[in-house]
């Protein structure tokens, strides 16, 4: 039973991850396949580009809680298990999150970058290492305007603010396996992002995507 519970909340850590939210606000506050437009992703990111503050504000809380959730769910499945399978269950559940983001179940195994997902994550399994996560990635996107480049950083913060709780013994070191596993897939899903930061091709926080207006509009 309790593998079976385990496997319960990876299941639904991943179709909780899969709630395509970008490609939902698309639809309803322009009509719009948001993969079209821009970088093709479903994240807050093209969100913004393509269809500004609002549709990003919408995206950014629901692919937020949606790593929360999952992480949430686990933890009210395994609550009766010991410590350790808890937090396995946990961590996995906030990895599988990060999967159905990124290759979505309802979008032909299309998707986002998992960023927000997994910061949803992070804020149930060791919110202490999101202030320096949030301070950093707006230090650099401040700094630069790219937001690949700061989310690339805060991953990479965020993944050795766990090591380092660990190793305080502040966070369960099941987490390990959310750090190294959650940054490897983000870091491994902006290649493209990288690859055009090298180039100095990347678009800048501000630069808009043009998108025609809704059908029948006039």
């Amino acid at each position: 039973m309790l593998v079976g519970r385990v496997i319960v909340a990876v299941v639904v850590g991943y179709l909780l991850g899969s709630i395509p939210f970008g490609a939902l606000v698309g639809r309803l506050y322009r009509g719009v396949d948001i993969r079209r437009y821009g970088s093709g992703r479903t994240g807050a990111t093209n969100v913004l580009r393509t269809l500004g503050p609002g549709a990003a504000a919408c995206v950014v809380a629901g692919d937020t809680a949606k790593g929360a959730c999952a992480v949430f769910v686990a933890t009210l499945l395994l609550a009766s298990a010991d410590p350790t399978a808890l937090h396995v269950a946990e961590a996995l559940a906030g990895v599988a999150a990060i999967a159905g983001h990124n290759w979505s179940a309802f979008m032909q195994f299309s998707g986002g970058r998992g960023v927000l997902v997994a910061g949803g994550a992070l804020l149930v399994l060791f919110w202490p290492a999101m202030v320096p996560c949030v301070i950093s990635a707006a230090v650099v996107i401040a700094l630069s305007r790219f937001v690949s480049l700061g989310s690339l950083v805060s991953v990479v913060v965020a993944a050795l603010g766990i090591l380092i709780g660990i190793a305080l013994a502040q966070a369960p070191r099941p987490d390990a396996a959310f750090a190294l596993v959650g940054a490897a897939v983000i870091i491994i899903q902006h290649r493209d992002n990288i690859e055009r930061l090298r180039a100095g091709t990347e678009r800048k926080l501000g630069q808009r995507v043009s998108v025609p207006p809704p059908q029948g509009a006039v």
